[in-house]
């Protein structure tokens, strides 16, 4: 009998890895040019990782490879100075998407976020956040959980390009540590921080007007509370996110 091939997971690691081409074009295939950073990024990232010049920020890129072809691709990136894991683009092609391979895209993420925290601040991750289109139906889902919270206003993925403008999503938080129905502004305001200037690295997110609204939304709140299902619109995304 002929052994049936199972997908293979791994972690990119060099800035010379042949499969970074393929990877990012199979996010740019799910992905509108507005959302996705250029693959130069994902390089320029690696080559930090191989001369050893990060701190307590690690970036990461999963890949999920059939046959010789990868099928699915994820990224994110560990911020230590809020112990949170940021979970950046994942695509799987339409050739596997009844394969289980986002799950495992995500988990594969979760553990190397888990490992970050242990190696930099020597204690567990706090939680994991990431950016949903408003009609994604997997965020429907995703809110379901107990212990994620889709934050009541409208999040800003900063502008990437001149031509480009911000992008309008959900940011959802989900707590490792306890169950949260609500989070301090404080927190949020620093989350939104250090993921525009670290992740995106905007130089002066303070001087960005999409910035300036999604603070001023906070304005006069203690603490920010979650979407419902109900509150979310079901129409059928061209991506993952």
């Amino acid at each position: 009998m002929t052994a049936v091939r199972r997908p293979t997971f791994r972690e990119v690691t060099k800035s010379t890895d042949p499969a970074i081409g393929p990877a990012h074009d199979l996010l740019r295939r799910s992905f509108h040019k507005a959302e996705l950073v250029g693959r130069g990024e994902w390089r320029e990232s690696l080559r930090e990782r191989e001369a050893g010049v990060w701190s307590d920020i690690r970036w990461h890129l999963v890949l999920a490879e059939l046959g010789g072809s990868i099928i699915g691709a994820a990224s994110g990136t560990y911020l230590g100075n809020v112990n949170t894991g940021v979970i950046g683009y994942l695509a799987v092609a339409s050739s596997a998407r009844r394969l289980g391979i986002g799950p495992r895209l995500r988990a594969s993420l979760r553990s190397l976020f888990q490992r970050d925290a242990q190696d930099i601040l020597h204690k567990p991750l706090s939680a994991v956040i990431g950016e949903v289109r408003r009609d994604n139906p997997w965020l429907r889902t995703l809110v379901r959980r107990e212990r994620v919270i889709a934050l009541d206003f409208t999040y800003f993925q900063p502008q990437l390009r001149e031509d480009d403008r911000a992008v309008p999503l959900v940011l959802y938080y989900e707590s490792l540590d306890r169950p949260r129905r609500r989070l301090p502004t404080d927190l949020v305001r620093q989350l939104l921080y250090t993921t525009w200037r670290r992740v995106y690295r905007i130089a002066r997110p303070m001087a960005n007007r999409e910035f300036r609204r999604m603070l001023t939304a906070l304005t006069d709140r203690r603490s920010i509370g979650g979407l419902t299902p109900a509150d979310l619109v079901d129409l059928a995304p061209s991506a993952v996110r």
